[in-house]
């Protein structure tokens, strides 16, 4: 529904990824998006419940009131969420999908070897839990 929160699945022992939901939680005042791990029940379940292999997390997972969506589609939507001067990120659309999602593919593949991995997920502060499935 429109005014829900989106749900973003992440990899919470991801350096790159954890680093970007720290990105989003400062910038998303409007508290429109929720996260979840995917190596926790929550975030596993939603990846199964959309085809998504929660045992081979090369994805990102975007759920909010149009779908869900992958990939840069995913990532796109969520700058343009966070409003203002974010919204300029829609223009990324004008790439074809499959040259964006390959970009995307190959960070996937290769960021715990460019930016690391943590041996467990990113515990949320306790200012932003309420925010955490």
């Amino acid at each position: 529904m429109p005014g829900d929160p989106a749900i973003i699945v992440f990899d919470g022992v991801c350096v790159l990824c954890s680093g970007w939901v720290r990105f989003l939680l400062g910038r998303d005042r409007g508290q429109r998006f929720r996260f979840a791990a995917m190596q926790n029940e929550s975030g596993r379940a939603l990846l199964a419940q959309h085809g998504l292999d929660p045992d081979d997390p090369l994805t990102f997972l975007l759920l909010d009131g149009q779908g869900a969506h992958t990939d840069s589609d995913a990532i796109i939507r969520v700058l343009a969420g966070l409003g203002g001067p974010w919204r300029t990120a829609a223009v990324l659309r004008l790439i074809p999908r499959a040259l964006r999602d390959a970009g995307y593919r190959g960070l996937a593949r290769n960021r715990y070897r460019w930016f690391g991995r943590k041996p467990s997920c990113m515990p949320p502060a306790p200012e932003h839990r309420h925010r955490f499935l």
